[in-house]
Parts: C-alpha cells; structure tokens; sequence
C-alpha cells in the first residue's frame, strides 16, 4: 500500500506547476522593470514556460515509462527548484527566458508523471477520486497563485515569488524521497492493466475528445471576464471577484470527483455527461442575457463539471495505456496546451468580428463535439 502522504505530496508538486505558470500574470510591470524592457517583452516568460511544456511533454512521458516514475518526478521537482533559484540572479530577459524553458520542462515531466503514478499505485475504482484531490492542488495553484504572487511581490519584491516556488519544490523532493514508491518492475506495470488491441484502440480519440472539450472550456473562461464586464457593467475587481466563481466550483468538482465516478459506476459515463454539463453550462453564461446571479450560478456548474469530467478522462487514459500511460498522458497534455493556444485566437477573432454570440456558439459546439465524440468510445467498451 502506498503512504498515506503520497497523494498530499503529488498535490504539493502539480500545484508548484499551476502556481509557475500563473503567477506572473501580477508580475509582468516588476519583471518588465528590473529586466530594462515592456511589459509586452516580459510576457515572453509566460510563453516561453506554456511552449517548453507542450512540446515536451510527449517526451518526457515516454521517459516516466522507461526510466521510471519516481526518478524523473524527483528530477523534476529538483530542477523546478534550482531554475527558480536561478531566476532571482540572471541579469538579463533573455537568460530568464531560458531559464523558463527549463522549468517548463519539469512541468512537462512532473504532471503526466505523477498521474501515471496513481495509476499505477491507485486501485482502479478510486483512480478518478484520486485524481481529482491531486487536482486539486493545481486549481490551487492556478487560482492562488497570482493573489500570492501580487502579495509577496509587494512586500518583498519580484523575487520572492520565485523563491518561494524554489522551498515548495525543495520540500516537495524532500518529503517525496520518502513517500514516492520504488518503481515496479516492467512486467508488473504492464500486466496490472490490459493491453489488448480494444482496451488501447479509442485512445486518440479520447486524446482529441479531451482536447475539445477541455480547450473550448478554458478559452471560453478567458471570455467570461470581459462578457460580466460589459453585460453587467461590472468594475474590474468585481469582474475579479465575481470570475472566481468558476475557481471554486472547479475545486468543488475536484472533491466531488470521486463521489461521482462511483455513483455512475463507469469513468467513460461521468466523462460523457459532465462534458456536455461543461458545454451546455458555458454557452449558456455567453450567449443568454440572464440576470448576474443566474451568470455567476453557469460559472459554477461550468466550473464543476469541468473539475468532474478531467480527473475521469486522465483516469480512463491512464487504464488504457497499460505500460504507455505516461506517454498517453504526456500526449494528452500537450494536446490541450496547443488546443488552447489555436481556440483562443479563432475565439477573440470572431468575437471581435461577428461578437460574442458566434464566439460562444464555436466554442460551446466544438465542446459539444468532444463530448460526443467520447460517448462514441464509451459504447465501444
């Protein structure tokens, strides 16, 4: 049996990675300043961390299934502190950037990592709980991350954002050397779950399936603030205010995770309805001109069902793949990183072009798609 201080500590490690790669966005004037350049230049920060992580996920997963899970989470959460570390002392944008780089790459070895580890460690019946409470330390990340961001920032200046990610990772490698399990070997990893041709065959499609749903929900909250801005004439810290609603209700999706994958039975059935839960949800909050309560309450449900269906869909991927599982999840994450970075641009075009009734129209349709298209390997199981 694993310890008891394995899932904490997995949540430790994905919310360092959801905290890296949101927390500049307080940052962008302080970095831009202590680095001689704009605020637009210091934005590269971002991108060159989200580039480094898509495109080496597929690689890094495939290194947690012939190196081991435990070497390369370690590593990871090793690397993740020292580029951190870093950082604080290189002079220049350039080198920061590269720096990012690097941590983009633990980021891209740490989260298929450690979902193929419960996989691997996790009975399969409490696979999605488990997911979903690890999750949970990401949405933590994603949403805490830039509030803590903006405060240390003030108080002890850019720095102390970075350094303490560093301390978090460094804790994070301590209590895992002591918590993360030896890797089992090969032929045991492979034969704990089937490999037959039918069990593997609907994995790309579920790849695809994920990256529809699930990127059409994220682009689609990155609209959600402007549409309470000018629907409801909100100020900009109510926008705030009122856009952490989809935060909480994707923590509330993250616990109800478990709860809900045993009601239904089948991963393959709460994926299936709680993604066109997510698309049903979100065109409603951008199309239909409701009251702020009835909007709030679609950010919620948007929220929660998208923090239901992604612990069931890393799960079915994860049974699926037998020995390949950090592969396919690696596959998984880099497909819903360039689904983002392709439907935010189409989205903002046609919003501005047409409005935000046909942006939401592609966006709620094409998670639809996924949805679908899920349900369409669901009954092929």
């Amino acid at each position: 049996m694993p310890s008891p201080f394995l899932l904490p500590v997995l949540a430790l490690s994905v919310c360092m990675v959801g905290a890296a790669e949101f927390m500049l966005a307080p940052m962008l004037a302080p970095l831009a300043s202590a680095f001689n350049t704009s605020a637009a230049h210091a934005s590269g920060l971002v991108s060159a961390y989200a580039l480094s992580y898509a495109a080496a996920a597929p690689l890094m997963g495939w290194l947690s299934d012939r190196a081991g899970r435990r070497g390369v989470l370690l590593a990871a959460m090793l690397l993740f502190a020292v580029d951190s570390i870093a950082l604080t002392l290189v002079p220049t944008l350039r080198a920061a950037m590269a720096l990012r780089i690097l941590g983009g790459l633990a980021a891209a070895a740490t989260i298929p990592t450690v979902f193929a580890l419960i996989a691997d460690r996790i009975p399969q019946a409490r696979q999605a709980g488990a997911m979903g409470g690890v999750m949970l330390g990401m949405t933590a990340g994603i949403a805490a991350g830039p509030a803590v961001a903006g405060l240390l920032v003030e108080a002890w200046g850019w720095r102390a954002p970075f350094m303490m990610i560093a301390v978090s990772c460094l804790a994070a490698f301590t209590a895992g050397w002591h918590v993360i399990p030896r890797d089992m070997p090969r032929s045991c990893a492979t034969g704990k779950l089937s490999s037959s041709k039918k069990a593997s065959s609907g994995i790309f499609t579920l790849v695809l399936a994920k990256g529809a749903w699930n990127g059409s929900a994220v682009a689609g909250y990155v609209f959600a603030g402007e549409v309470l801005r000018m629907r409801y004439q909100l100020e900009v810290g109510s926008v705030g205010i009122a856009v952490s609603v989809f935060g909480l209700g994707l923590a509330i999706g993250n616990m109800l995770a478990g709860h809900v994958s045993r009601r239904y039975q089948r991963d393959e059935n709460t994926l299936f309805f709680a993604a066109v839960v997510v698309a049903g949800s979100m065109t409603l909050f951008l199309t239909a001109a409701i009251g702020l309560p009835a909007a709030l309450g679609c950010l919620l449900v948007w929220g929660a069902a998208l923090g239901i269906a992604a612990p069931a869909s890393t799960a079915i991927l994860a049974q699926r793949a037998g020995a390949n599982k950090g592969k396919v999840l690696a596959a998984s994450e880099s497909v819903n990183n360039v689904a983002v970075l392709v439907l935010l641009p189409v989205a903002a075009s046609a919003s501005a072009t047409y409005g935000v009734t046909p942006a939401a129209a592609l966006l709620g349709g094409l998670c639809l798609a996924g949805a679908i298209l899920s349900a369409t390997v669901r009954r092929t199981l």
